[in-house]
């Protein structure tokens, strides 16, 4: 996909970003892994930077906020809306939990966190100057995003309540799986998954790198570790890794699929 210019589509995974208790050792940790550059980050939004893929936007990242030392270490995956606080009173109707009410960020656009009815925790984002990530599927930049869910038919129902998920059912023995859409997409936006004895219901992030196991090996040498070695599937090849503080997510060399 590449440059993605202008706001997602309402239900779109649309944003990533991290909250760390050592901000330089993070930064220096993705910069050897992912090759990101990083914006200088302002008081007036808590130091946050914004992690550049050949100077486009592809992630947020930032020192905890006061009251959060301590908190595990996660990257939280944003649901793209195009009005926050209606989405918020869906969220609350379908079951879910408000842990941040939506608010708004300047002229950046009005954020909410939430977690789902099986306790998977996500982010919602509506655009104002800032659309989300202006890059994806290319290497350092998002390629998917999934939940995992502690009740796969709750979860389904819950996110075709709120945002309106199709499905593509490609469960198999014993691994309940889907691919989601939105009603406004044309391609499948991210991934549902069943629950799992070894991952808590939560939502996950991949990056796309051109060398899964070169950027193992970096990870590991520069702090991280590997939860998963690498392996091919019918999309590409894949790992999952921790960083530095223990936040794992996956890293991907997506195949070129045909037709």
């Amino acid at each position: 996909m590449g440059v993605h210019e202008g706001s997602w589509a309402p239900g779109t995974p649309c944003w990533v970003d991290i909250s760390v208790p050592d901000l330089a050792r993070s930064q220096a940790f993705y910069a050897a892994v992912l090759g990101w550059e990083f914006t200088e980050g302002t008081e007036e939004f808590g130091g946050y930077t914004t992690a550049l893929v050949n100077g486009r936007g592809a992630a947020g990242m930032a020192p905890p906020m006061n009251g959060e030392g301590g908190a595990p270490t996660f990257w939280t995956v944003y649901l793209a809306t195009a009005d926050s606080a209606a989405t918020e009173a869906a969220i609350t109707a379908a079951g879910g939990q408000v842990i941040a009410p939506t608010m708004t960020l300047g002229d950046l656009g009005a954020m909410g966190i939430y977690a789902d009815p099986t306790g998977a925790v996500f982010g919602t984002w509506q655009s104002g100057s800032h659309t989300g990530y202006d890059v994806a599927n290319e290497p350092g930049a998002v390629a998917w995003c999934e939940a995992a869910v502690g009740d796969f038919d709750a979860g389904k129902s819950f996110y075709t309540d709120v945002f309106g998920y199709s499905y593509l059912d490609m469960s198999g023995p014993g691994a309940a799986y889907a691919m989601f859409s939105v009603p406004e997409g044309d391609r499948p936006a991210g991934g549902l998954s069943g629950p799992s004895p070894d991952r808590p219901p939560s939502w996950s992030v991949t990056f796309e790198t051109d060398g899964v196991d070169a950027a193992v090996a970096r990870a590991q040498a520069n702090g991280g570790a590997v939860l998963r070695e690498p392996f091919d599937f019918q999309y590409g090849r894949l790992a999952l890794v921790a960083g530095p503080d223990g936040e794992p997510f996956g890293l991907m060399t997506s195949v070129v699929m045909s037709g």
